[in-house]
């Protein structure tokens, strides 16, 4: 065996070299690939890319049918098929000549043909039939490289149906004296048992060798299948403990070989894996976790703060820690670790220290008390995903005491939210929240309307037909169920009384129902009303059929008596052309139940008797007629699985081996005497709820978890790009330690666990909103055990209810809500658009104003300044008017940081270009100080002047200035006293910036009354989203006492762009220079004139963009980073949007310059 290995690995560098065809005029085919990939890339647009490849195919397709093309030809051509393949242009004209080439080619044919199948063909294909017996010779061959590729393709195509076939010869390889053989037996055997695992149940105690198996790669590999083994159930896998914490304990030491090392850190991917599997044994059973806490112990000990990887070790560690058996001394160290992660300034830490602090909020709520400051800084962060992170966080923190002001912040999010997936998470929250913690029917009411009117009709049904179940079915007290009833019907007649075109179908559907149903409850509204409004909706353009049936069921509800024939045979003539048959039944029968009182009370009774009906779930009533049916010779009834069952028999292949004589007993493999596949739970690792919830999925059910969903009803749904997701890429942090480190980082890293000495009054009086109810008198403890609140409405129990329908019910519940109880379901498949800094009332002696953008908002900002000075008793602002003049963000431990409502950490031209400095009035100057940029700035573009932190004695003040060559930032410090103060000195910092220099940052004296200024000129090398620099200044109010004033704030990539100017004959040869490029649609603005021309100036107003020039619906523009390099952007309207190509030789600029034209667009 080993002489064959050996010639055939010798033999490999000459099969691999491709060599030219004979000919002199004919290329290559590796040249022919080459110049295939170039004339692709080289194209500008769809249709010449359609029309190359459809050549291309056309070509392929006459050589693979020539009788005279060679193996060697064919591989070539194989691997240009491959290419289009993956394009997306369809070449099935090659599958089965794939298939040929695994089956007859050399070592090399078959590697090529292999790939090929596993790319061209799905587990369903009808010709994959034609690969099985290659792969059963394959199998049994002594060639060790046909054997690995045989077990690859079983296991990614190979269906369910043809494992018997194989399954023998694939167990055999367990054996094998290769590793790599018996590893991919595993992952093969892993497969089988995610497909169908009642077919690998009796080598279960090969799984348990392969544990045991010398090599790592082996054992590793098993840990697939032991994990998803346990997760099912984990009681008969208790005995594997110790060897689990065994071999945890020698890969935390170092005794696995350096090869499986990833930056220094043992075998990383193996501790995850291992750590997963201890939660799941160690959950509720204290014995099994007590062999666990050394271990984690040592895993949290060792785990070296220098990679991202690590932090992932990290983050699995506080999980199990938090799901297996309290220790006091590992909740103490996961705390800590928490603490790290979420005080973190790199935004991917934050994110994974929100997502452990979501996760283990349900054990110790006292956690979330003790970062209740920074939560509430990432209410207003500028990722996205830590916003929605972070309201997934107060989801799980929610009682009846801050439900209004967490609903209020979901809602918030979710009106600017234009993701699929999220609106139905978010809706769907936000309704079991207002079901379950509702303080009263009004706030119940219209929570439930932003719903229905958000959600549209993207929510989940089941969430209008539980809304409409909690009327029909009612509550413990009558009366609070009438005034819930009362109110609601108060409330839609509102809302059809207004314009109702753009409310979604689900919502007008909820509405016709409940005024169906309860109108007549209110005395004093007048039926005709109802009536009119509700015809009114019938005839409506843009309502569907679905909604008209609802509204014509509602008026037939309504419609009682003689008096409304007239109106009912006026339905009837208008519905008796429509193309909708329910439209035309329900018409008639509501000219048959006006004109018959009495018939009209028996089928429509008022009210309801839901409580009295008595639902015959055996369909008794039909045993004469299917008694007669079988005795005419009708077929007996067949459930579902098995009818299944007996169509899968019907459609068995034959699977005894033809051609070829093999050592297989087949007789043992056949599907005939084969179970019904079992069901596969899918249920993912669960929070330390009570109530665990499974989810049982049917074995062959296509996993989307995690998988970004690309296509909707729609077609094709755009991706966004990663540059609105700055956290996607973060360099490692050392600012986060291990435990044993904590002593060494505190100078470097601050304590999670103080609270900061002075915080802003507003952000403790949210912060007091939010977490209340939480802390030593919450119902949460350390072992999960949750007492369930209870809830507002209590539905009456329903006698006829099985608990078959109360099962059924409740997994209907859970399924629309899964996100709330499932720990790896917290990332979802689409991104969201960014949240408005929200609006916080200011109390007068906190208030640090800032200038908003234009005039408007200025004049506001200064009726507001005097209006406080005027009044010093004044407690608030209001909302209004602090949502149009400023908003407040927490950057730091101790620091708040001011801005505009509008885009504050990007450049505004409109900003730049005004040249008179604005006053801006101080909290404790008794006047407003006009601050004032040295005469040699003032001509230069600048932003407005922005109040970023101020004590008693000192203001700290920024404004931006654009020089062609650099960004200025200057500092200006006011003295608001009388006194002097003393050795001045002004520090800055940032590490995405480069400070070319500075100007004015130490000072001996600066007198009261009097204002100074700080220069800093910056620079930026590496494109970045947004940017936060800090600083602080020291100064001395008498001799030995200092005090430091901190400060922060935020830049962004628009602060460094400045226009380029090209000619297009120079923006042509540069745009062929450069390969890094991202695609994306924007918002094509259509407010008058040339939309294009329009939305380019926008652009360029904002962003400092060179427009080079405009050809018909085509536009090109260029701009360039200081002290980096160039980026190019073609633009062209593609119907409503505007399609751009931005290229540039940095790969991180176009997606930062895309994010924000989209920005700057949306605020346009």
């Amino acid at each position: 065996m080993s002489d064959v290995v050996e010639k055939t690995l010798t033999a490999l560098p000459a099969l691999l070299a491709l060599d030219s065809q004979p000919g002199a005029g004919k290329l290559s085919s590796t040249s022919r690939l080459r110049h295939l990939i170039r004339s692709i890339t080289e194209l500008t647009s769809k249709h010449e890319e359609e029309k190359l490849i459809k050549k291309e195919l056309a070509a392929i397709k006459d050589q693979v049918s020539s009788p005279n093309t060679t193996m060697r030809q064919m591989r070539e051509l194989m691997v240009r098929a491959m290419y289009c393949e993956m394009l997306g242009y369809e070449a099935d004209f090659v599958y089965i000549h794939a298939i040929k080439l695994a089956q007859q080619g050399t070592v090399l044919e078959k590697r090529v043909g292999y790939l090929a199948v596993s790319l061209f063909l799905n587990e369903n294909h009808e010709l994959l039939l034609l690969l099985v017996n290659t792969v059963l010779k394959d199998l049994q061959s002594t060639n060790l490289i046909e054997v690995c590729m045989a077990l690859t393709v079983v296991s990614q195509i190979f269906p369910k149906d043809m494992i018997p076939a194989i399954l023998p010869l694939v167990e055999e390889k367990l054996s094998h004296p290769k590793e790599i053989i018996r590893r991919k037996a595993v992952l093969a055997l892993y497969k089988f048992y995610l497909i169908a695992p009642n077919q690998v149940q009796h080598i279960h105690g090969k799984f348990r060798k392969a544990l045991c198996d010398k090599d790592p790669g082996v054992m590793m590999s098993s840990l697939h299948i032991y994990l998803q083994m346990i997760k099912e159930n984990p009681a008969s896998y208790k005995d594997l403990t110790g060897s689990f914490v065994t071999i945890l304990r020698q890969v935390v030491g170092g005794k696995l070989p350096l090869d499986f090392n990833y930056h220094s850190v043992p075998a990383p991917w193996l501790q995850i894996q291992l750590l997963r599997i201890l939660s799941l044994l160690g959950r509720e059973d204290q014995s099994m976790s007590e062999l666990m806490y050394d271990v984690l112990d040592e895993s949290l000990r060792r785990a070296e703060m220098n990679h991202n990887i690590t932090y992932a070790i990290l983050y699995e560690c506080v999980k199990a820690i938090y799901t297996i058996h309290p220790k006091a001394e590992l909740l103490e160290k996961a705390a800590r670790c928490i603490g790290n992660f979420v005080l973190s300034p790199k935004i991917n830490l934050k994110y994974l220290g929100l997502k452990a602090l979501t996760y283990v909020v349900q054990h110790d709520a006292n956690l979330a008390l003790q970062h209740q400051m920074t939560i509430i800084e990432c209410l207003d962060h500028s990722d996205l995903i830590i916003k929605r992170e972070t309201l997934e966080l107060l989801f799980r923190i929610t009682n009846a005491q801050n439900v209004t002001i967490i609903v209020e912040k979901m809602l918030g999010f979710l009106r600017l939210c234009n993701d699929d997936y999220t609106i139905i998470d978010l809706v769907g929250k936000v309704a079991e929240l207002a079901e379950k913690y509702a303080p009263d029917n009004e706030w119940f009411i219209q929570t439930m309307n932003v719903v229905f009117s958000l959600g549209g009709d993207l929510m989940q049904p089941d969430l209008p037909s539980n809304f409409l179940r909690l009327f029909a079915d009612g509550s413990e007290s009558e009366e609070q169920d009438r005034q819930l009833k009362l109110y609601a019907v108060d409330s839609y007649l509102a809302v059809l009384k207004g314009d109702c075109s753009h409310l979604p179908q689900r919502f007008l559907q909820v509405i016709s129902w409940v005024l169906g149903e309860y109108s007549c409850l209110k005395e004093d509204v007048d039926q005709q009303e109802v009536i009119r409004l509700l015809k009114k909706l019938l005839e409506q353009r843009g309502v569907s059929s679905e909604t008209r049936s609802w509204a014509l069921s509602a008026l037939t509800k309504l419609c009682k008596g003689p008096g409304y024939a007239e109106l009912a045979l006026e339905l009837a003539e208008s519905l008796s052309s429509s193309l909708d048959t329910v439209l035309r039944q329900q018409a008639h029968e509501l000219c048959l139940l006006s004109q018959d009182s009495q018939l009209h009370a028996r089928v429509l009774p008022h009210p309801a008797p839901s409580d009295n009906l008595e639902v015959d779930s055996s369909l008794s009533f039909l045993d004469g007629f299917v008694s007669d049916a079988l005795a005419a010779g009708a077929a007996p009834y067949k459930p579902p699985h098995q009818r299944q069952e007996e169509l899968s028999q019907q459609r068995a292949l034959s699977l005894e081996p033809y051609g070829l004589s093999l050592p297989v007993t087949m007789s043992s493999c056949t599907l005939t005497d084969r179970q019904s596949p079992t069901f596969l739970s899918m249920s993912s690792d669960l929070s330390g709820n009570s109530t665990e919830l499974s989810h049982r999925t049917g074995a062959n059910t296509l996993m989307l978890e995690g998988v970004k969903r690309v296509w909707g009803k729609d077609g094709y749904i755009p991706q966004k790009e990663p540059s609105l997701t700055p956290a996607a890429v973060d360099e490692p942090s050392d600012v986060v330690q291990s435990p044993d480190q904590q002593g060494a980082a505190e100078t470097s890293l601050p304590e999670p666990e103080p609270e900061p000495p002075q915080l802003d009054q507003e952000k403790q009086q949210l912060a007091s909103s939010l977490f209340v109810g939480l802390g030593s008198q919450n119902s949460m403890s350390l072992l999960g055990k949750t007492e369930v609140a209870v809830p507002r409405f209590r539905r009456k129990a329903r006698q006829h209810e099985s608990a078959s329908t109360s099962g059924t019910s409740e997994s209907s519940s859970n399924s629309s809500h899964s996100s709330r109880s499932t720990t790896d379901s917290f990332l979802y498949g689409g991104l969201l658009e960014e949240e408005p800094a929200t609006p916080i009332q200011n109390s007068y002696h906190t208030l640090k104003p800032t200038i908003a953008n234009g005039s408007h908002d200025a004049r506001q900002h200064s009726q507001m300044v005097s209006s406080t000075s005027e009044n010093e008793g004044a407690a608030t602002v209001s909302a209004k008017e602090d949502k149009q003049a400023n908003s407040s963000q927490i950057l730091g431990s101790d620091m708040v940081i001011v801005r505009p409502s509008k885009l504050a950490e990007e450049s505004i031209v409109s900003q730049r270009n005004c040249s008179k400095s604005l006053p801006v009035a101080f909290p404790h100057s008794s006047d407003s100080m006009v601050l004032q940029l040295p005469s040699e700035l003032q001509e230069l573009p600048h932003s407005d002047v922005v109040s970023l932190t101020s004590d008693p004695h000192l203001s700290v003040s920024c404004c931006r200035v654009f020089r062609e060559d650099a960004l200025l930032l200057v500092l200006l410090l006011f003295n608001p006293t009388e006194t002097a103060l003393r050795d001045v000195a002004v520090e800055l910092s940032c590490e995405e910036l480069e400070t070319a220099s500075l100007r004015g940052n130490v000072m001996e004296c600066l007198e009261g009354r009097k204002s100074s200024v700080c220069r800093y000129t910056l620079l930026m090398e590496r494109p970045h989203t947004q940017v936060a620099f800090t600083g602080s200044v020291s100064y001395q109010t008498q001799p030995g006492h200092t005090h430091i004033l901190p400060f922060s704030g935020k830049l962004s990539t628009a602060d460094f762009i400045r226009p380029l100017m090209l000619n297009t004959e120079e923006y042509g040869k540069l745009w062929l220079s450069i390969s890094n490029d991202v695609k994306q649609n924007l918002k094509l603005l259509t407010g008058g004139g040339d939309p294009l021309r329009a939305t380019l100036n926008a652009l360029k107003d904002s962003l400092q963009l060179h427009i080079v020039d405009i050809i018909g619906s085509e536009g090109i523009v260029a701009c360039h980073l200081l002290r980096g390099g160039p980026c190019l952007m073609h633009c062209r309207v593609h119907g409503a949007s505007l399609a751009v190509w931005l290229r540039s030789p940095l790969p991180s600029l176009p997606d930062c310059l895309l994010y924000h034209c989209q920005r700057a667009l949306q605020e346009h």
